[in-house]
């Protein structure tokens, strides 16, 4: 029952914030991703208009692409050009650690089959050898 309860109250804050940042913000932009973009309408006492984004699903930081953290965090005046500008960049994605898809190296004990044998190149150090 408490947990039902506390859910509820969850998903009526996140409605709460959404419907206040719609109301004393104008939208920037969006992402890839689908997360949206916000700027306060008045600026705070420093000058600077308080910033936010309104995630498309799960509120996780890291789903924030490289163009638009800088632009929340005040580092640049405009939200950067969107995609890879490098033939050797990648597309960004949100960190995986903790869930299904993070990378397990060889060896790790999560990952599905036989784990590598960690004796096999192991040699001990003797003092004095």
């Amino acid at each position: 029952m408490r947990r039902h309860i506390y859910y509820a109250m969850v998903r009526a804050m996140s409605f709460l914030t959404s419907f206040f940042i719609r109301l004393s913000a104008r939208r920037i932009g969006s992402d890839a991703a689908g997360n949206t973009y916000w700027q306060a309408k008045r600026a705070l006492r420093d000058g600077r208009p308080k910033r936010f984004v309104l995630y498309a699903g799960r509120a996780e930081a890291s789903a924030v692409p490289p163009e638009w953290w800088g632009w929340l965090h005040h580092t640049t005046r405009d939200p950067l050009p969107a995609g890879p500008q490098h033939a050797w960049q990648k597309p960004h994605l949100a960190n995986r650690t903790g869930t299904a898809e993070a990378w397990r190296p060889p060896g790790s004990q999560y990952k599905e089959g036989r784990p590598v044998n960690p004796a096999g190149d192991y040699q001990a150090w003797t003092p004095g050898a």
